[in-house]
């Protein structure tokens, strides 16, 4: 079975729903299954503000305070713990998320997507990292087993897999994807956010026509 993934590496929700994917391919241990990321970007027009972490950027966005926004997310925080992920909002480096994505496209092409989406998840929302700058993104990068001039040539080329993230948010657009996380399994299923554990199994099982 195929399944592919549309999803931002700055969505909270993209990060659940991995681990809620996860878990649910673990009922199946006797199964292939071929997984593939697909870029999406929530906001491609954000400017990066490495002075700002994402509970202060949101209260100036909605016009709230600091403790507010830290309300908001805290819901957001709680749902990540119940499978096992440490968010750290008020470490979170506004970023515009482009250039990752294009890192993940050069990722795919040595077979570790899922090693890079991983990498970044992490990266964002649990160890504060900016990836918006170049040395952080090329450590991260070599650290989840790409080579350090392959890196270098994508961020020294605005060019190099530009047109592969474009596509994908392309094609988002084209079949209906209106938010992230969106999984599609063989083009004959879809779920569409960080749904629970028992919906993706039920999902796999459908798409695997078993009883």
């Amino acid at each position: 079975m195929k399944i592919e993934i549309w999803s931002d590496i700055m969505c909270p929700f993209c990060y659940i729903g991995k681990r809620h994917l996860e878990a649910a391919l673990n009922a199946f241990p006797d199964e292939q299954f071929e997984i593939e990321w697909k870029s999406f970007q929530l906001d491609p027009g954000i400017v990066p503000q490495p002075d700002k972490n994402v509970y202060e950027y949101l209260a100036e966005r909605k016009g709230m305070s600091v403790e507010e926004s830290k309300q908001m997310h805290a819901g957001v925080v709680a749902r990540a713990a119940e499978v096992g992920l440490d968010y750290h909002f008020e470490k979170a480096v506004i970023s515009n998320s482009f250039q990752a994505h294009r890192l993940i496209q050069l990722a795919k092409t040595k077979g570790l997507g899922d090693v890079m989406e991983e990498t970044f998840f992490k990266a964002y929302f649990t160890d504060g990292r900016d990836l918006n700058d170049a040395s952080t993104l090329t450590e991260l990068c070599v650290g989840a087993g790409l080579n350090a001039l392959d890196v270098k040539a994508v961020l020294e080329e605005e060019d190099l897999f530009a047109n592969s993230v474009k596509s994908d948010i392309s094609e988002a657009q084209q079949i209906g994807v209106r938010g992230v996380p969106f999984f599609v399994f063989d083009r004959k299923y879809a779920i569409s956010g960080a749904q629970p554990i028992a919906n993706f199994e039920e999902t796999i099982k459908a798409g695997l026509n078993k009883e």
